[in-house]
């Protein structure tokens, strides 16, 4: 990915309404250089081709999530398999456009893009472990799951009942799909440059934990570049000195151990 795309990335993250297409095809971008901006072209307007496929004048959250599942898990077979999690193109929506298949976030973004587009009353909603799309009032909505095809949740498993249904935002949902790349790729050592250009883009998002930078800077030791990231765990020890000034000490002594391989 190019500087100029990751400022695109970063200055799409910080505008009063982030797109989330555009954010899931700029990250896509790290992973696959062919996707250049004819290919994030013909993303965006098969998800409004989608959109156009679907009826007009639906009124009420049932009958949206009816139309959207009928279009997407049905006639166009957009579903989910466990095969699905050993693969990054699983992460990647112009991917998961092309193959009809994906993680469940992923699934659940073309939902969200495809529905909205529509102008259906739609949000996401990330449970322990999983993702969905609810549509109508977040606190009474049908809730389905793109991952099962749309299949209906009705009342829907015990962490739906018990809290509230907060959508997720925007950038709730990129970080989330950073986080399993770099899930993804923390299991796969051969894939350490994925778990890198991951925490670059989460670090680009105007919030995201401070911890990130300490996981960068340990990577960068692990990958063997050890002057980069005894320099970025000192920095990160001066951020935490006036918090903790324990966990400060030992990060400095990780600087002063990965400076040490240099000689």
């Amino acid at each position: 990915m190019s500087a100029e795309s990751r400022e695109r990335f970063a200055q799409e993250a910080r505008s009063a309404r982030p797109d989330l297409a555009l954010l899931c095809l700029l990250l896509a971008a790290e992973a696959d250089p062919k996707l250049d901006e004819r290919a994030m072209d013909w993303a965006q307007i098969e998800l409004d081709r989608l959109a156009g496929l679907l009826p007009y004048g639906l009124r009420g959250g049932k009958a949206w999530a009816s139309a959207v599942t009928e279009l997407l898990g049905g006639r166009m077979g957009f579903h989910g398999t466990p095969a699905d999690y050993d693969q990054l193109s699983s992460s990647l929506l112009h991917e998961v456009l092309r193959r009809r298949r994906g993680l469940p976030i992923l699934l659940s973004v073309v939902w969200l893009e495809v529905a909205r587009r529509a102008g259906a009353p739609v949000y996401g909603l990330g449970l322990p472990g999983h993702f969905v799309v609810g549509f109508g009032d977040p606190d009474e909505g049908l809730v389905v799951d793109p991952f099962a095809g749309g299949a209906s949740l009705g009342a829907g498993p015990a962490e739906l009942a018990a809290e509230p249904r907060t959508p997720a935002r925007t950038l709730d949902i990129v970080l989330r799909i950073l986080n399993n790349i770099r899930a993804w790729a923390s299991a796969r050592p051969e894939q350490s440059g994925v778990a890198l250009w991951a925490l670059d883009l989460s670090l680009l998002l105007p919030s995201h934990p401070a911890s990130l930078r300490y996981e960068r800077a340990r990577l960068l030791v692990e990958r063997g570049e050890f002057a980069s990231g005894a320099a970025e765990l000192e920095a990160y020890a001066l951020v935490v000195d006036a918090i903790d000034a324990g966990a400060a000490a030992r990060i400095r002594s990780e600087a002063l151990s990965a400076r040490a391989l240099l000689n």
